[in-house]
């Protein structure tokens, strides 16, 4: 079995358009090759994180979630083409404080700092450095361009601003690709880890998981710079080294370096993995209480609420449709969602009643009388013969999926109404995913 090793940069599918690399893969071929541990580090995003989690956690291979950051030297609100340089930094989660400051760092980078990439600068990295580790990154990273601007003196005085910041968590990454600016920029870069008392990382700037996925790799390139591959002029990678190495085709790609440096170097990564701790609870319920008037359970309040709006809806409440109902409300009773319908209610009731327009509902919730006589969908599922058991199964535990459209224009009102009455911590807007089958993808490249 080789030595340990365990990659720290590392670019997955989610860093769109440009890592190429699918989590189950890499999980499986960290478990074959002998790594504990492995980072993700994607561009600007963190996409990818709970898969990896949960991915690498059946496994038996400890996550590392990380973000490889732009920052930017100056103020992020500038909006310059003509002064906009960014570098490149990794930032590492060991825990909790961490990762929550891996996601506000993030959160501002898009909503602040958003010019051609999401960018933060040092003041904020300051800000919400605890729980990090630093990498000084690849090429892209500020150390390493001013080496190759051979302003040794400024690569220093970089490398030491981010020392002080975070300390022994603060390291050199040396990377070799191959590539002439690496071969001209290590020697010096080592040379000032050593004079700083910096310890060193080897890593590979992994975009794909193996070499021969390199021109499959190459591809997605074109797609995303709408490139011809026989342009001679067009962005592509120098080589087929950016892919996920082991130890040993590291110590291959390092054969210039002495033995005792680079066994430090490997070593190094995996006290990295050891100092990562992160520990998320997932599985649990994130929803947050909701009051109900005095006198009601969340349970009777649902059922009160029910029964008025199917008298609304249907005038005389007949044998019928009280047994759906009744067996409706007991499903939903049953696997604990009533808050769930009950918070649900409380914004479309807020928007509806604020004059802000609500879509009549898409999906399997319209097969639900109970979401029907909320006024959560308006299509009547018993005029229609629509099945309830598409939407809530107890058989199939699953949270209940209920799409609702609001008016474009008007849809942060509701966003401020639920995150001013459950709390920040409860609200966030997530992103979904498009992929292409067989058929589009060759569309699209072809």
């Amino acid at each position: 079995m080789g030595k340990q090793y365990v990659p720290l940069h590392v670019h997955s599918e989610y860093s769109l358009l440009d890592g190429a690399i699918r989590i189950k893969d890499l999980i499986n071929f960290a478990k074959e090759n002998n790594m504990p541990a492995v980072a993700l580090t994607d561009h600007g995003v963190m996409y990818g994180d709970m898969e990896l989690y949960t991915t690498a956690k059946e496994n038996g291979v400890k996550p590392i979630l990380g973000c490889e950051f732009y920052v930017h030297d100056g103020d992020i609100t500038e909006r310059n083409k003509l002064h906009n340089p960014c570098y490149h930094l990794v930032l590492l989660a060991k825990d909790k404080t961490g990762y929550s400051n891996l996601l506000k760092l993030v959160s501002d980078a898009w909503c602040k700092g958003r010019y051609i990439h999401p960018r933060i600068n040092f003041e904020m990295i300051k800000e919400h450095h605890e729980g990090l580790i630093c990498l000084s990154a690849c090429l892209g990273g500020e150390v390493l361009q001013n080496l190759l601007k051979d302003d040794y003196e400024a690569a220093k005085e970089t490398a030491q601003r981010y020392k002080d910041l975070f300390g022994e968590d603060y390291y050199i990454e040396l990377q070799d690709h191959g590539i002439e600016e690496q071969k001209r920029t290590n020697p010096p870069l080592i040379k000032l880890a050593k004079e700083l008392d910096i310890k060193m990382v080897i890593t590979n700037d992994s975009h794909y998981l193996k070499r021969e996925d390199a021109d499959m790799h190459d591809t997605l390139l074109c797609m995303q710079t709408n490139s011809d591959k026989d342009d001679p002029n067009r962005f592509h990678f120098p080589n087929n080294e950016f892919y996920v190495k082991t130890a040993e085709q590291l110590r291959d790609a390092f054969k210039w370096m002495d033995s005792e440096t680079f066994d430090s170097c490997i070593q190094n990564t995996v006290d990295i993995a050891e100092k990562c701790h992160l520990m998320l609870e997932l599985g649990k319920s994130p929803l947050p209480d909701y009051k109900v008037p005095a006198g009601h359970t969340i349970d009777s309040y649902l059922e009160y609420l029910v029964y008025e709006g199917c008298k609304k809806r249907y005038g005389e409440i007949s044998p019928e449709l009280k047994e759906r109902v009744d067996y409706e409300i007991g499903v939903i009773e049953q696997m604990g969602f009533a808050a769930y319908f009950l918070i649900t209610w409380d914004f479309i009731h807020y928007a509806k009643t604020h004059g802000i327009p609500v879509g009549p509902g898409r999906g399997s919730a319209a097969g639900s009388v109970v979401a029907y006589a909320l006024e959560i969908t308006d299509l009547d599922p018993i005029k229609h013969k629509l099945l309830f058991e598409r939407f809530l199964n107890p058989e199939r535990f699953t949270m209940p999926d209920i799409d609702i459209d609001f008016c474009i224009e008007r849809r942060g009102e509701v966003i401020d109404y639920v995150t001013q009455k459950y709390g920040e911590d409860k609200v966030c807007q997530i992103i979904t995913f498009g992929t292409y089958a067989a058929k589009a993808a060759l569309k699209g490249i072809c």
